[in-house]
């Protein structure tokens, strides 16, 4: 019993130290962000605010059109996470429970394009664009951000789909139902915790991406959040505080999210990721 109890000892302390490890980075933007600019960056550095005040987070929204580049994120976030998930909820169902020439060659290069890295695809998708008529346009962001969301949500929710007992799909048939209904009204309430651990990372995704925003928005008016925090870092100097208030901005819908939704977490990957 008393081994038990220094073996949770152990673990509690390691678990904590990786905590404080992963959380000091914000804590000490919070501090630097609560702190005049002129006395940011101190040296030694101070873990407490001793001048705290707002006025950074104020400046940063007022500045440089900031408003404006986090509803445009939130645009292109939003409007790609939902076009993404319903288009890979439909292709995880149909590769689930329809049986077909070509389906696992389908569902194994979803697989296969989830080991290349992205930036494999970048100037391929350039020219894409390029020749759509897309860049430098919102729409060609969307598209880009939306079919990368596919291939890993068609994964994680094919292992729910694939979870559904075959005796429920004949019941619903039974009593009249088609595919659809047991599309939209079984399936998809079933798999919530799937699908909102499917909409949170497709939505982070699409919030934090920086390198294909800058490739593919060529007018500074049009870029999202990430690439519009570039406009804190000056030539010559950089006004730590409203830099450090603007990224806290930029990263405080993700942390409400994971707060709000972290009981779906565990329970979507451990349904989608492990099944299948």
């Amino acid at each position: 019993m008393q081994g038990n109890s220094k073996a949770t000892i152990v673990r509690f302390l390691i678990l904590l130290t990786f905590a404080i490890i992963m959380v000091f980075p914000f804590w000490y933007m919070a501090v630097v962000s609560l702190e005049p600019n002129q006395l940011s960056l101190q040296y030694p550095p101070v873990l407490f605010p001793h001048h705290a005040s707002f006025g950074n987070y104020v400046g940063a929204w007022q500045t440089n059109n900031f408003a404006g580049y986090f509803l445009r994120s939130l645009y292109v976030s939003v409007t790609s996470t939902v076009l993404g998930t319903l288009i890979s909820c439909a292709a995880a169902f149909v590769v689930s429970r329809y049986r077909f020439f070509g389906r696992n060659a389908i569902f194994r290069a979803f697989l296969v394009s989830m080991m290349i890295p992205g930036m494999t695809f970048l100037l391929p998708q350039f020219k894409l664009m390029e020749s759509l008529g897309l860049l430098n346009h919102l729409y060609g962001l969307i598209l880009i951000y939306t079919s990368g969301m596919i291939p890993f949500t068609t994964f994680l929710m094919k292992g729910f789909f694939d979870d559904i007992p075959l005796e429920l799909e004949d019941a619903v048939l039974m009593d009249g139902g088609s595919k659809w209904t047991l599309f939209a009204r079984v399936a998809m309430p079933m798999a919530t915790p799937s699908l909102v651990t499917a909409v949170l990372f497709n939505f982070m995704g699409g919030w934090d991406e920086f390198t294909m925003a800058l490739t593919f928005l060529l007018n500074p008016n049009k870029f999202t959040l990430p690439v519009a925090l570039m406009f804190f870092q000056g030539q010559h100097s950089t006004q730590w505080g409203e830099f450090f208030a603007a990224a806290l901005i930029q990263t405080a819908p993700i942390v409400i999210m994971f707060v709000i939704f972290q009981r779906y977490i565990v329970k979507g990957i451990m349904a989608g990721a492990v099944k299948g």
